[in-house]
This record gives structure tokens, sequence and C-alpha cells, in this order.
């Protein structure tokens, strides 16, 4: 009989990912979609009691789509009708000082620039979403209590110690690929030896999630997504509806002094938040901190961090989950070229070239987004805010005013979650074009090599987009009534044993869209290289999106700064 601790015979899986949140699931999600076999372990038993995302990005929602679980989204238990507005206020039943109305997510229209729009979703609702997803495919293995002990990289792959967390049966695991989507404490990141920069405290905060069915008849404030509080201090909390209905999560929002806060005391900042006492259910409370911070490298050959084991960012903007997730998909199509062949060393090298410089974006943005917030400490509010009569209305108009101004960057955010650029990535042929400017509210589509391939419906009742084009291999547009030839692209593709589909599109606006005749656009949906003619050096280009060397790249680059 086997002992407790005793090692099985070595299994082997072609990639094995640790962590089963939501970017690890979607890591398997997208492997799995793609025929790619795969190991999921995660230590947990998967259960959620503190949601810590709650926005479904639009680019996350494009993912969706582009897996056909969009609708499973948007049906999540969320209440469509529920009003997605911002309340800044002093309490519930105190003096209002500036809302930002939104319609709910029925209402509220889709971008012109995405088929997809936001969705709201809260953790303990998508992670069921994406776990449903994966199970519908053989090739993913997911195992909950399942710790990771220890892994040895080498040439060929990666040798792990998985533990059961229950039975305290050690496995070991041969993989061709490791992926670590193991969050802020990662195992992954220790072993690797990987420090992380930036700042390890913005602020200490406590969550508190409410159980309060009467919630909203109590105050004169309305229905609303946030409701921000501000206090002679300045912003000392906020109350967001987790589920629309019966549960509330309170956030203290804390400063750099460590502390832990009784039921007492989070009683007493919700009462202070309300305006009065009332009675409602404390179900869990969890202390946390708002960092800043990039891992130095996102892995080695074999073993890549994803998600929150590369960067860790304040959830001012709803940027985390939603970079992570774009990591996974950067990462899987990536995997797939590796492993069938067709993929050449630079390919995987490229996962941090491309994506830590996104990281930091994001990571930059959201701390700016938690100061804007917070600005009021330093610019505190005047008495006359929290004072009745006209003199407390005025001072209300003038403070709340520029209070809604800041907080408007991080409601607005379509160019950071659509328009991050793949510049002077060793996979992107460029074509000379000047980069974009990099904004944040606006987002003006561009298929410039490196970025999204950018939205133009395809038929008359605007079902179909060209992103519904995009995903398991590499897609060839030929733009316009007269396109050029592209046998040689079909030649060699098929030579490589590259994935590629050549679509004509001749639809109003994608000429304007794309500004060529031809746009190669890579699996993840980032295009590749443009140009209006089958280029004569084929055979270059095609080794440099393909990871095969940068030649083409080079090349392309010694041309532009010429």
């Amino acid at each position: 009989m086997m002992s407790k601790n005793a090692e099985k015979a070595i299994s082997e899986t072609p990639v094995l990912i640790v962590g089963g949140g939501p970017v690890g699931m979607a890591l398997a999600a997208d492997l799995g979609w793609r025929g790619i076999p795969c190991r999921l372990v995660e230590q947990t038993d998967g259960s959620i009691t503190q949601p810590k995302m709650d926005l479904v990005g639009v680019r996350t929602m494009e993912v969706c789509r582009r897996w056909g679980i969009a609708s499973w989204v948007e049906n999540s238990p969320y209440p469509r009708d529920y009003p997605q507005s911002y309340i800044y206020c002093t309490s519930l039943n105190g003096f209002e000082l500036q809302r930002e109305p939104f319609y709910s997510k029925r209402e509220e229209a889709r971008p012109h620039q995405s088929p997809q729009k936001r969705e709201r979703c809260p953790q303990d609702m998508f992670d069921p979403i994406l776990r449903r997803f994966v199970r519908t495919f053989p090739e993913v293995q997911v195992d909950f209590e399942t710790r990771l002990e220890h892994f040895h990289e080498d040439a060929e792959g990666v040798t792990t110690t998985l533990v059961n967390t229950r039975t305290g049966e050690r496995e070991v695991v041969r993989s061709r690929y490791l992926a670590g989507c193991d969050g802020s404490s990662s195992t992954v990141r220790g072993i690797l030896g990987i420090k992380m920069s930036g700042n390890p405290v913005l602020t200490y905060t406590t969550n508190a999630i409410l159980e309060c069915p009467n919630f909203e008849s109590l105050h004169r404030m309305g229905r609303a997504y946030r409701f921000i509080f501000i206090g002679p201090e300045g912003t000392y909390a906020t109350i967001v509806a987790i589920n629309g209905r019966d549960r509330w999560r309170l956030s203290v929002v804390g400063n750099e002094q460590q502390r832990e806060y009784s039921e007492d005391e989070i009683r007493a900042v919700a009462h202070r938040a309300m305006g009065f006492p009332f009675d409602f259910k404390i179900l869990s409370i969890m202390p946390w901190v708002r960092r800043e911070l990039i891992a130095d490298s996102y892995g080695t050959d074999r073993v890549f961090l994803v998600g929150d084991s590369a960067h860790l960012l304040s959830p001012t903007g709803g940027f985390g989950m939603n970079t992570g997730i774009q990591e996974a998909v950067d990462l899987a199509w990536k995997i797939e070229g590796a492993l069938q062949g067709w993929g050449g060393p630079a390919l995987l090298a490229s996962y941090e070239m491309e994506r830590r410089p996104v990281a930091i974006r994001n990571v930059t943005e959201a701390s700016r987004n938690l100061k804007n917030m917070l600005n009021p400490r330093k610019e505190l509010p005047p008495k006359e805010v929290f004072e009745d009569g006209a003199a407390g209305d005025r001072a209300r108009a003038i403070y709340g005013g520029r209070y809604a101004e800041m907080m408007r960057r991080e409601w607005f955010t379509i160019g950071i979650h659509l328009g991050y650029v793949y510049e002077n990535s060793p996979i992107v042929v460029p074509d000379g074009t000047l980069p974009p400017p990099d904004e944040v509210s606006t987002y003006s589509q561009t298929a410039r090599p490196g970025s999204r391939a950018p939205h133009v419906w395809i038929n008359h009742d605007r079902t179909e987009s060209t992103l519904d084009l995009f995903g398991r291999g590499f897609t060839l547009l030929q733009i316009g009534p007269r396109p050029p030839n592209v046998d040689g692209f079909r030649r060699q593709a098929a030579a490589r044993g590259l994935p590629l589909t050549v679509v004509p599109l001749n639809f109003p606006g994608a000429a304007d869209a794309y500004q060529t005749r031809l746009a190669l656009v890579r699996p993840d949906g980032h295009v590749a290289w443009r140009g209006d003619y089958e280029p004569e050096d084929l055979r270059k280009i095609l080794d440099c999106v393909c990871g095969w060397g940068g030649e083409a790249n080079a090349v392309a680059r010694e041309a532009i700064s010429a």
C-alpha cells in the first residue's frame, strides 16, 4: 500500500498551469480551444468568498466572443437592469457631492470600435463560467486542492512535484512548459527567484462583504453600482453593489499604515457611510494591500509568469484580471506554435517583450486612478461641504465638480483596454507609420502592425465582425474589390505547417480601417504585417512573425530609420 507521502509514477502533459483563478482558467481555456492538452492545478477548492474583480473589460469580452461564451457572461446572475452609476457623497443619507450616471448593462450601447461592450460579472459569477467552458475540452485536466511544491527546468522541459492538500500524496509531472498563474504570492515566481520592482504598499485596505436585502430602502441616493464616501479627512470608504440585490462590498480605503479592523470597527464605518446605524450581516472580512509592482522578468525559456504573478496593481480601473487574460491569450498561441513546430525560438521569447510594457502601462494608470480618488487627502474639502445652506450648496457644487472630473479618467478607459500596441516586438514587421497616441478615454482603431486588428461589421445586420475571422491560426485579409494574388503566402504556409486562412474582405469600411490591401493577422487578433502586395521577401516576413528570426523586422526598421 502506498504511504501517505509516496510519489506516484511520473505523469506527462504538454503544459502545466499553476493557479485556477480567472487567468489560469483563461489560459487553460485558450489552449483547450486550440486542441492543446494541458493540466491546471489549484491549491484551493475553488470557492470564492471575496470576489476580487467584477469588470469584464471589452477586450476580454472580445476573447469570450471568440470562444463562443460571450452570451454566458452577458446572462450571468448579475442583473442587467441594474444602473451602473457612481455617486460621491458624505453619506448615503447625507450630502451628495456629484454623480456620474451610467446606464444599466442592458441599456448601455456597444462602442463603435467593438462588437462587444464591457460587462459587470463579479468573480464568483465569472470564474464558474470559465470553469464550465474549460470542462467542455477533454484535452484539459483540472485538479483542485493540488499544490505546487517544487519544479526543476531543464533543456527539454519542466519536472514538477505536486501535493494533494487533502491526502498529502505527492505526484511528479513532466511538462514541456509551465505557466505560473498563481497570484500575488506566486510560488512559481519565488522558485525562479524573480523579484518585483515598484511600490510594495500604496494603501492597506480592508474589504468586508455585507449582506443586507433592504439596503437600498435605507437611503435616498438611489440605485448605483458604486458609492464613494468623502469626509473631512478625504475619501474614507466605498460601497459596491456586488450582485445588485443583497450583497455589498464595503472597502475601508486605509493608508500606508498597516492595521486590522475588527467587526465592530467595520460596523462603525458602515454606519457612518449610511448616516445612521442599521442591521446587516458581515459575511467576510479581508485585509489586503494595494501595490504597484512589476516582475523584473516574465520567466525563463519554459516557465512563464502570467497575471498577478507578473504584476500587482490597484484595482482602480479594473485592469488587473483583464491584463492577465490578455497575457494568457498572448501566451497560448505561442505555446501552440512551439509545440506544433512552426514557431521558432523567438516566438515564446516575445511573450515578455510584448506583454511586460503593457503591464507597466496598466499598473501606472491604475496607480494614477488611485491618486485621483485619494486626492482630497491633499486637497481636503472645505468645512462648508458638510454644512446646510446656500454656502454649503456652492461648496459642494465646486468640490464635487472637481472630484467628478478627476474620476472620469477611471470610468472611461477604452483606450487602455483596446489601444495597447506591441511596439518593437521581434515578431511584428513595422511598416514605417507613426505610432498612434496612447490614449486612456478614447481609442482610434488602426491596423498598424502590433495593434489589435480593427473591428468592422462584415454583414448588413451587424452580427458578424472582422474579429470573428481571427483566432486559431493566422488570417490573411485580402481587402477591397481587386485584391492582389497571395499564392506565395499559401505555399509558404503549407510548407511550414503554418495554420493560415485567406479571407477576401470587400465590405464597406474595411479599406478605411486597414489602409492596405493585405493584412496578416496573428492568432491573438493583432496585426503582424500589412502591405499592398505580396512581398518579395515573403520568406523573411514569415520567419519573423513565426519567431524564426527578426531579419525582416530588422530590415524594415533599418529602412524606416533611413
